[in-house]
């Protein structure tokens, strides 16, 4: 996506050695290595500050989020149920639980081919995010995220933390990904000629 102020608390990603081998690798090769190139998810936490926006619905035992990119879907359990063991997912296995109007999310079970941002930073399958979504008033929503990979980094991440703001003119159009065109956008840094710089939280 086109350059912008960093959300990493510090600045800092405190790569192990062959991560960091890995994403400058992947940062050289990003028009074609990049998983948007071929279509594939976003996973996370890299959907969540994509571009494009999305929806948050919530129901009893979960919170489900529309994504307007590919039109993909991500389900956060909050019925207290437990992750299931062994199955590798792009968008990992996200449970949920409130502290106070706090949802905090934990998500595991991840593939290794997501990057976690458009610079190739990698992970690998011991991926661990921790995330809290706070609405700090009607319009606006804090997000923070933790990272923890012992594989992948030294050290568990300073957090992750913008805000998203709240759009109700704005609805989800149908964004179908084409490899070709993407993979252009992406070597060329144009993306969505569509101002998509806030998503949409009802």
């Amino acid at each position: 996506m086109p350059a912008g102020r960093s959300v990493v608390d510090g600045g800092v990603v405190p790569y192990q050695p062959w991560a960091a081998a890995k994403k400058r690798d992947n940062f050289a090769k990003r028009a074609t290595a990049d998983p948007l190139a071929e279509c594939y998810m976003a996973g996370v936490p890299r959907i969540m500050y994509m571009e494009f926006p999305f929806q948050i619905f919530q129901t009893r035992d979960a919170v489900a989020m529309l994504f307007e990119w590919q039109q993909i879907y991500r389900l956060i359990y909050t019925n207290g149920s437990q992750s299931p063991e062994g199955i590798p997912f792009w968008m990992g296995d996200s449970r949920g639980r409130w502290e106070g109007d706090t949802l905090v999310v934990e998500t595991v079970g991840f593939n290794e081919k997501a990057w976690i941002d458009r610079a190739g930073t990698p992970h690998t399958e011991k991926l661990r995010y921790i995330e809290r979504f706070t609405r700090t008033d009607y319009h606006n929503l804090r997000y923070e995220v933790t990272i923890d990979d012992p594989d992948a980094y030294s050290a568990t991440w300073s957090t992750i933390a913008f805000n998203m703001e709240r759009n109700p003119d704005r609805e989800l159009f149908e964004y179908q990904c084409q490899q070709s065109n993407f993979a252009h956008e992406l070597m060329v840094g144009t993306m969505d000629k569509v101002d998509r710089s806030t998503p949409i939280v009802p």
